[in-house]
């Protein structure tokens, strides 16, 4: 009897392994949407070497920085929100290895019936009750062969999701990086212009008591008395400003480390280095390094593999089921070998009927495809767009700082000429309030050039793909 079995059994088997060269599902290949014209710079080389490849502890020279990046990268809630996305993915990929194995049910149960007299069997039996109990211990076999691919275009499908999600919490992690960065550095930034406003009050304070005394000279008017202590008042507003934006910032800064708002430690902004050449790389490798875009090319496979799955749909599907166990009508008798039982199906089932179904399942899994594909596309040019605008910003920024500089030390050169000239009377005091605005407001211009060219070096170490090692 078991060879009978064995004998309908495997043809069955046999039929299913040689269907399986009819495999219907795609292989996946990787469009073509790199090109060098994307990326309008010209720094693009054919050096392989990439700032990207420097890790952020060595990019990076403020100890105070570091140390705030690494608690930022342990304890900011889009980071973990981002872990456990990963995570409930990676829980994905490990259901879908066990595509493949077949499904295996155990149970017992206990059944107790009390029939009808009315009924057909109370009849048969003579207007009598019948009742019964039954016992039974079952297990229940089902195998799905995958001669579509259906299951492998699955399987693949779970573990591009996963490494999607791999990416995407890179992806966060690298932007994390560049914003506490660029935050510390906003914050240094602050602090000197806070520096700055104190010393020109202080200055502004003595000048309300020298124009006082060329006053009481005769030297100067009213209005010049009124016109500095203008001054002195302006800088102390700005002083406000300048205060309340520390504060706002430390808030903010104390939110990407995962606290509550609290004051900062930090350093000064003279000390702060990027500890790294400006080389980007070739294109492929460039957009290889960019976790968003490996994000958004793994989001374009698992589409790519549910069209195939979707694909597999319109084809029948041959599945092995078996069930056996042990019945009977007396506990005692349950696990003797009358009571056993067994049977085997094995089958094909095409779909004919199912309210179009299947069909509306592929076209929306292929509008989806093409969707993750211009989405993919899309952030190939958003990474290029990043990568021109880090390295023209950083250019700019470095030219302008020159001038600024120079620019600055003419203003405070023109300050202090005006003022001894007013002393002796060969000067207005127009010129002295002009050249002493345009002096204070070149410096704290020339400050926020200077942080402007260390965010742009921060902001193209992340377009490159840096702060993933």
């Amino acid at each position: 009897m078991k060879r009978q079995i064995l004998y309908r059994v495997i043809p069955i088997a046999i039929l299913g392994l040689t269907m399986q060269s009819c495999f219907v599902a795609k292989k996946y290949d990787r469009p073509e949407v790199i090109d060098e014209q994307y990326f309008r710079t010209d720094n693009i080389s054919q050096d392989t070497l990439s700032m990207a490849n420097v890790s952020w502890k060595e990019l990076f020279s403020d100890d105070i920085l570091k140390q705030y990046i690494d608690k930022a990268l342990e304890n900011n809630l889009d980071i973990r929100i981002a872990l456990e996305n990963m995570n409930a993915a990676q829980a994905y990929m490990q259901q879908g290895k066990w595509g493949y194995a077949p499904t295996l049910n155990l149970g017992t149960n206990y059944t107790h019936s009390v029939v009808s007299k009315n009924g057909p069997q109370g009849i048969m039996a003579g207007n009598t009750r019948v009742k019964t109990d039954l016992y039974d211990v079952t297990g229940q076999f089902s195998w799905e062969l995958d001669v579509w691919g259906k299951i492998r275009s699955g399987k693949r499908a779970s573990s591009a999701s996963y490494l999607q999600s791999v990416a995407a919490h890179q992806t966060v992690k690298t932007q994390l990086i560049s914003t506490v960065a660029s935050t510390y550095f906003q914050l240094l930034a602050l602090d000197q212009q806070k520096a700055i406003t104190e010393q020109t009050i202080a200055n502004r304070e003595k000048s309300v008591e020298t124009i006082e005394a060329l006053k009481e000279a005769g030297q100067v008017n009213e209005v010049a008395v009124k016109q500095t202590q203008a001054q002195l008042y302006n800088a102390q507003a700005l002083l406000v400003d300048i205060n309340n934006s520390i504060k706002l910032t430390e808030n903010t800064f104390s939110i990407l480390l995962g606290d509550s708002p609290t004051e900062i430690e930090r350093g000064k902004l003279a000390g702060q280095n990027i500890n790294a050449e400006l080389t980007i790389g070739v294109p492929y490798q460039l957009l290889s390094n960019r976790p968003d875009v490996r994000a958004a090319e793994y989001g374009l496979v698992n589409a790519f593999e549910m069209t195939n799955v979707a694909r597999s749909n319109f084809y029948p599907s041959f599945r092995i089921t078996a069930n056996g166990g042990l019945q009977s009508l007396q506990f005692d008798d349950l696990f003797n070998t009358n009571s056993l039982f067994a049977n085997i199906i094995g089958g094909l089932t095409q779909p004919l009927l199912n309210g179009r179904q299947i069909r509306t399942q592929h076209q929306v899994a292929q509008a989806n495809q093409e969707k993750a594909y211009l989405n993919y596309k899309k952030s190939v040019l958003n990474a290029s767009k990043e990568v021109s605008d880090a390295l023209y910003n950083y250019e700019s920024a470095k030219e302008k700082l020159v001038l600024k500089e120079q620019e600055y030390k003419s203003y405070q050169l023109a300050t202090d000429y005006s003022e001894e000239l007013l002393v002796q009377g060969l000067a207005t005091y127009l010129d002295v309030l002009t050249a002493r605005e345009r002096a204070l407001a070149a410096e704290i211009v020339y400050i926020n050039t200077e942080v402007a060219q260390l965010n742009a070096l921060v902001s193209l170490y992340r377009a490159v793909g840096g702060g993933v090692k």
